[in-house]
């Protein structure tokens, strides 16, 4: 599972303003570049940042295998035809190309979430966003990024809870209706408990957040966040 891990690496020791603006610079540059050879330099940019946190592309691919799972069946759909040649070539590699660009941006995420704790994204998000439009979405981000493990968890045991009682032999319609369910209800009653805790912890709006920085090393990346960002106005 993607989450906050303690380390020295460099995407640790960056301010995480800088990783924010490289991340929505390289959404920008992914989607406003559909072709092939951004599509590799996006991916190798992308890789160079999981290098960054130290983290194997094997095991992130691992954690988003669902979500890549659904994203290849692209392709294959758009290239399906109702008549001869029953498979259309060009449409699936057309397809293919832009639902390619989705990948370097969630490896650019997963270095993200590993290397920059919760407390230092809603700090992040605040500064760049003052107000209280910044406080609603700094803690949501921050409930976001701490309960989606925990609710994908909830989905694993309901899962395997399914299979231990013996159903795999229902039909696959009643076993997703159960797992909807029952992780529907787990879900809601996390967030009930959630809700208390909150309460319980005399939660606020604006507490103090931890200090940020710019540092020497923070530069060179907002640079390469900003020419990212601006990449679709320079002309090709």
């Amino acid at each position: 599972m993607l989450s906050y891990r303690p380390g020295s690496t460099f995407a640790h020791r960056l301010d995480p303003r800088s990783k924010l603006l490289v991340q929505f610079g390289l959404a920008i540059a992914a989607v406003a570049h559909p072709t092939l050879l951004w599509l590799i330099g996006t991916t190798a940019f992308a890789l160079g940042t999981l290098v960054a946190a130290r983290l194997s592309p094997l095991a992130v691919l691992r954690s988003y295998r669902v979500v890549l799972a659904v994203l290849a069946l692209a392709p294959f759909v758009a290239g399906v035809a109702l008549g001869p040649p029953w498979f259309r070539v060009d449409p699936a590699l057309r397809s293919a190309l832009h639902v390619g660009r989705i990948l370097p941006v969630l490896l650019v995420s997963a270095a993200y979430l590993t290397s920059t704790p919760v407390r230092d994204t809603r700090a992040a998000v605040q500064r760049l966003i003052p107000g209280k439009p910044g406080q609603i979405l700094g803690i949501g981000m921050a409930l976001v990024v701490r309960l989606f493990p925990l609710v994908l968890a909830d989905v694993r045991e309901v899962r395997d809870a399914i299979h231990a009682r013996g159903g795999e032999a229902r039909p696959l319609r009643d076993r997703a209706r159960l797992l909807a369910v029952r992780s529907l209800e787990r879900t809601l009653d996390r967030s009930d408990r959630l809700s208390v805790a909150l309460r319980a912890r005399c939660f606020a709006w604006n507490p103090t957040l931890p200090p940020l920085a710019f540092d020497r090393r923070d530069y060179p990346v907002l640079a390469v966040g900003i020419a990212l960002a601006a990449s679709p106005l320079i002309p090709m």
